[in-house]
């Protein structure tokens, strides 16, 4: 600040530099805490249309296994080896099988196939198949890749459309 004007004058310039920074940090929290409901963290577990609800805890820890193990090539929902695949519901949906629900995503962790389902992609694509090969496969369980399946389908939720977006926005 400038030291010819008076305190008041200064005093005002101070909070007006402050306030919006105030109100930011008292009206995003309830607005970021909405996002977690029961809706948002419901996603489909079977292909049948059943569903599970993760806890907010369970979706932080597949976030944290996904960005571990699967954030290299697929950081972002999208798919850096080929733009064409990314990991956006309507994408997901479209495979054959379709990989739209948590059983159906750990099964391709297990044991992947390409996108309309002809042939096995383990030899190219990490899985637990392809452990000896993939490391970073090798500690994961099936609870972490119900995790996993589980940050990929509630994340397009959390996060909208930048979910899969790629070079749209990134």
């Amino acid at each position: 600040m400038a030291p010819f004007l008076p305190s008041a004058i200064r005093a005002v310039l101070r909070t007006l530099l402050v306030l919006p920074l105030a109100l930011l940090v008292c009206f995003a929290g309830p607005a970021a805490a909405a996002r977690w409901d029961s809706a948002t963290l419901t996603v489909p577990a079977l292909p049948d249309g059943t569903t599970v609800t993760f806890s907010e805890k369970e979706y932080k820890s597949g976030r944290k296994l996904f960005n571990e193990s699967c954030g290299s090539c697929h950081a972002g929902g999208i798919t850096k080896t080929n733009q064409n695949v990314g990991l956006d519901p309507e994408t997901l949906a479209l495979a054959t099988p379709p990989r739209d629900s948590v059983d159906s995503l750990v099964d391709f962790m297990k044991d992947p196939t390409s996108y309309d389902g002809e042939y096995s992609i383990s030899d190219v694509h990490p899985s637990l198949r392809s452990s000896d090969v993939f490391v970073k496969m090798r500690d994961l369980d099936e609870n972490d890749l119900r995790l996993i399946a589980g940050y990929i389908l509630v994340a397009p939720k959390v996060q909208g459309i930048q979910w899969g977006g790629g070079k749209i926005y990134f």
